[in-house]
Formats: structure tokens, sequence, C-alpha cells
């Protein structure tokens, strides 16, 4: 039963007034004290209607919530709980809803990043050890993906922080292909997270363009306070990344019609789980499917479509096809170029014998 964020503070206010029992509280008072909350929280200028009020009450009164406060009317005015030390914030929570956060609880244990959240861990820590007190704890019975020995996880806290205060950055970043590491300012705008790899988003102050910043490569970085924060004005980043696999993507790209043909064997495992969410089905053939989707070609693209080796053929566009042709043929050339090593070792070894 979903419960709505106003209905949440009317019974919270109503609970405060009901504890309170140095005053006699008659329907009227409840009503104005409701009003006066929802005024000062919300803003809400229209008040709460008697009806409301009444209805509050008997859903408190009910074990629809789990509440089942004991409220009573004395001397057919005033409203009070019948046992002086209730509330609804000390309702015990019940076997379900115990279960269900043990499962929650589980499941956010296994999440990375979560290790790396303190108050967010020692949130988790103080829940997991209620409910060892509640009930017998069992094991999970559901198990994440997750890389412990990725570098710069580390860093997610203090990142996050400032991505959330709006806060300059001084980063010293030393990319794969540099020689040397670079320290620039910038301003950061999200943390990403691809295949157990954790990335910033961020504009270098110098610069205009968005730029992917992979956390296991920064060196180190520092929050710059005297520095004025520009904040990103693109667009939102849920479809910044919509038509994208994986994290590389430039502001100038735009998405390109993909077709990929599987064979049979493999097209149910690519239809029920979608390379992309773009992802449509063109027509089914005696030995193979054709799919299509609408992404970014990227180098990400390219990684998920070789992992599929010899059960996919891509279609479109050329320029995809021309480069997994290559990758493929570069990769055959490695096992040709091994197995001429191992003809000439074992050559070399009769010669000897």
């Amino acid at each position: 039963m979903a419960i709505h964020k106003l209905a949440l503070i009317r019974y919270k206010t109503i609970d405060d007034c009901l504890r309170n029992r140095f005053k006699k509280w008659t329907l009227d008072d409840l009503i104005e004290k409701v009003s006066e909350t929802l005024y000062e929280l919300e803003g809400i200028t229209s008040g709460v209607s008697k009806r409301t009020i009444q209805a509050d009450i008997q859903l408190m009164r009910s074990d629809k919530l789990g509440y089942n406060a004991p409220i009573v009317v004395k001397d057919k005015r005033f409203y009070a709980y019948e046992d002086s030390s209730f509330s609804i914030t000390k309702v015990p929570i019940n076997a379900m809803d115990v279960d269900k956060m043990k499962e929650i609880v589980g499941v956010l244990k296994q999440f990375n990043a979560f290790n790396y959240f303190d108050e967010m861990s020692d949130m988790i820590a103080r829940l997991e050890n209620s409910l060892h007190k509640s009930t017998q704890q069992s094991g999970n019975n559901i198990q994440l993906e997750g890389n412990k020995l990725v570098k710069g996880l580390g860093c997610i806290p203090p990142l996050y922080q400032a991505i959330l205060n709006k806060k300059a950055l001084l980063i010293t970043y030393k990319s794969f292909k540099a020689q040397a590491e670079k320290q620039q300012i910038y301003f950061p705008y999200l943390l990403k997270e691809y295949r157990n790899r954790w990335f910033l988003i961020a504009k270098a102050k110098k610069g205009k363009i968005l730029l992917t910043l992979a956390l296991d490569r920064i060196v180190e970085f520092q929050e710059l306070p005297n520095e004025e924060f520009v904040p990103y004005q693109g667009v939102d980043f849920e479809r910044y990344y919509g038509d994208l696999i994986g994290v590389t993507k430039s502001e100038k790209d735009r998405p390109q019609k993909v077709i990929l043909e599987f064979d049979n064997y493999h097209a149910p495992y690519v239809i029920t789980k979608p390379i992309h969410q773009s992802q449509v089905l063109l027509a089914q053939k005696e030995k193979t499917t054709i799919f299509r989707i609408d992404v970014i070609l990227n180098y990400e693209l390219e990684r998920e479509i070789l992992g599929f080796g010899e059960c996919v053929k891509v279609h479109a566009p050329r320029i995809l096809v021309a480069k997994i042709k290559r990758r493929l043929a570069n990769a055959a050339k490695r096992y040709e170029t091994e197995e001429s090593k191992t003809s000439m070792v074992k050559a070399a070894d009769q010669q000897q014998d």
C-alpha cells in the first residue's frame, strides 16, 4: 500500500499531538495543528478538511499500515492514546517486513560502491545488526557481479560529495596513453559505472566538451573552494547516455542504425537480454535472426559485438562492418603466428633429437 508524503506528515502530526498529555485535543485542534504543519513544511495554504483527519484517525487505528493505534475519545470530545507510551514511531516491525528488509540488506551489501559510502555502509551495518537481533540470520539468496580489486573505488564518496555540493576539483590524471600525469581544474557532473569500472563525467575549466575520466586513472584530487563552479548546461544525462553502450561519447556523436544477424541458437539470448534498449527484431529466417539497435559507434559497442564471436555478423553501417572485419582478421593472425612459432619449435626439437 503506497503512502503519500502528505499523508505521512498528517499521521506524524496527529501522533505528536496525541503523545502530548499536557493538552486535551479536540478534532478542531487536530485539524488546526495539521494545517499549520502542512503550511510550514509544504507551503500548503488550503489547510485540511475534517473528513480527512477523521479518515486518518480511522486508518491509524486499523492494521492496514501496521499502526493499530489505541486512539480513544474521552468525554465524547477529546482524542488521546489509551496507552500513554504509544507512538506510531515505536510500532514493531512485523515478520514479513523483517524478511523483506533482510533481502534488501543482502542485495545492498553486494554492491561494491556501497562499501565506500561511509554513511550508507554505517546505516546498512546498523540495520543488519537490528535484523540479526530480531530473527535468525540466513544466507543470501542473491549474488551480484562485483570486483573488489578495481582501483579508484575509494574516490567515489568525495567525488559524489563534490558533485552534490557543486565544487570545482583540481585533478591529477594519467590516461593509459599518456606518458606523464596532467593536472587540470575540472567541474564534476556525474559518476557513471560500466562493467564494474567507474567514471567521472566532467568538463575541464579550459575546455568546452564533456570528458570521461576513469576513476582508476585519477592519481589524486582536491576541492577548490575558491574556484567558481560552472554548472552543466547540456541535455539531461539520461537522454545524453540513452543511445550509448558504455561511456565513450562526444557531444557531437549521433546514433546510427546497427544491423546485426545472429544464428538462431543464440538469438533467444539476445531477445531475452537485449544489447540495447533500442533493440528491435527485424526478421526471423530459417537459420538466423536479424536485429537493429540505434546507438553511438564506439569501442564498447565493438567489444560487445566481438564478444559474440562467430555467432554474429554485422550488416550495417559499413564503417562498423569494416572495423569488425579488421579486428577479427587481426585476431586470427595472432593465432596463425602462434601456430607458426609452435611448428618452428617442434621442428627445432626434432632436429636436436
